[in-house]
């Protein structure tokens, strides 16, 4: 055991199945240790289970300083999969101990500051390597780079990329389930501005608009979506080398109807995370609802949320989600948003033979050799089961191959680093398609 390269996974959540998994599986040949920390450990061991030989679960919470840093001191290689918000110090532990880290998130703008330092030690921080971020950039790139070297002019570059149910266990009004942090899900643009650039004007989406502005996209095979667009777009510009592209926009996609009926939330005020409830022990969905339509209204309860959402598809959808319900809360304390999660969390659960569905759909128009062209490119992906779902593959698959290229010694990147470069998204996207998971092109004349 002393030979072997000691991987540390802080963190069994929802994405990491797939990720633990190829790593236990690769253990063997490669000579890895693979050492699984989680604030739940039952959750833990269950990941390894069938695979102890090459691994080992231990309770960590990862906010401890102290045992955080006695594991990455003990570790060649650390993959963080926490909540976003929680990857800062992970990364300046590995930074003081010179240690190799991965993270799925977006980069938080303060650790910019690390990358010289990580240089000069000659030890990479790679952020953004799941899905979206991710697979995004990495197919991306592919493309983006492939149409420069043919000596294309792009004039727009839309992505968009939705976690959704795989069309057979598609069986509710809302036509969606969650697969991934679910707090994620209602706090979706809340709070901010989206902000991109079209035809060579900057765009903003403030809050309460961003889920009335949405793009329709069509997947041949898959049907319509909507997308609504992502907190910032602008920063890709400088990323992707496309800093003279009149239009990029980068969103998040739902199914047809999804974002009306997500609209109506918001505008109940169901989605606000800045007050809590008074009593919420006391009260019923129902009295709550009641609590947020306007006042002096007349009627039902039922006639003046139909009046509110003044669309009839809408308001079945919230009736389906149980908001005219006499049922409890079911938390003590929270804000709107607490409570809408709850619900939410009960009504859109993945069933036990229920799979997922990763949707990303990219949109290039260019001009090459005169002629303007439109470049579409698609991934679907779907889930197993509700355990190595589409989510953890097209999260978890990256990182574990990225590790696997560390590891070796075949990636030679240092510092804070995505993954836009041909050395990390070529054998990554090659190694993907051996799992299925592999882009569809179509390309369009368009004068």
């Amino acid at each position: 055991m002393s030979s072997s390269k000691k991987i540390l996974i802080i963190g069994a959540g929802r994405s990491s199945s797939n990720l633990i998994q190829y790593l236990l599986q690769n253990a063997g040949h490669e000579g890895w240790h693979v050492r699984v920390g989680d604030v739940d450990l039952a959750n833990a061991q269950q990941k390894l289970a069938g695979y102890e030989t090459f691994g080992d679960a231990f309770l960590l919470d990862g906010q401890s300083h102290e045992q955080r840093r006695k594991e990455i001191a003990q570790s060649d290689l650390v993959i963080s999969m926490l909540p976003a918000t929680m990857h800062m110090p992970v990364a300046q532990d590995c930074l003081e101990l010179g240690k190799n880290v991965i993270t799925p998130s977006y980069i938080p703008d303060e650790m910019w500051s690390l990358d010289q330092a990580a240089k000069a030690k000659g030890i990479v921080l790679l952020n953004e390597m799941g899905v979206d971020p991710g697979i995004d950039h990495m197919s991306a790139m592919e493309i983006i780079h492939r149409l420069l070297a043919e000596g294309a002019e792009l004039e727009s570059f839309e992505s968009f990329t939705g976690g959704l149910v795989a069309p057979e266990c598609d069986n509710n009004p809302w036509n969606y389930k969650v697969t991934w942090n679910p707090r994620n899900v209602v706090l979706a643009g809340y709070g901010g501005t989206a902000r991109y650039q079209e035809s060579g004007a900057m765009k903003y989406i403030p809050y309460q608009r961003l889920f009335k502005e949405i793009t329709p996209v069509e997947i041949q095979g898959f049907g319509h979506f909507d997308g609504y667009a992502n907190r910032d777009s602008l920063k890709y510009m400088k990323i992707y080398g496309l800093e003279q592209i009149p239009t990029l926009y980068r969103g998040t996609l739902r199914r047809g109807g999804f974002c009306k009926a997500w609209d109506a939330l918001i505008a109940l005020g169901l989605t606000d995370d800045s007050f809590e409830i008074l009593s919420p022990d006391q009260l019923t969905w129902r009295q709550l609802t009641m609590s947020f339509l306007p006042s002096g209204g007349y009627g039902t309860a039922e006639q003046q949320l139909l009046r509110f959402c003044n669309d009839q598809v809408v308001y079945d959808k919230l009736i389906w989600l149980g908001l005219l319900e006499e049922i409890p809360l079911g938390l003590d304390k929270g804000t709107p948003a607490m409570m809408l999660q709850k619900r939410i969390e009960a009504c859109w659960k993945l069933a036990s033979d229920d799979k997922d569905m990763i949707v990303m759909w990219h949109r290039f128009r260019y001009k090459k050799d005169g002629v303007r062209q439109e470049l579409c490119s698609s991934l679907i992906t779907l889930g197993d089961d509700p355990i190595y779902t589409a989510m953890s593959k097209t999260v978890g698959l990256p990182i574990a191959i990225a590790a696997k290229k560390i590891l070796r010694g075949e990636l030679k990147l240092s510092g804070v680093t995505l993954p836009v470069y041909p050395e990390i998204y070529v054998p990554i996207l090659e190694e993907l398609r051996t799992f299925g998971i592999a882009f569809n092109e179509q390309h369009t004349i368009l004068s």
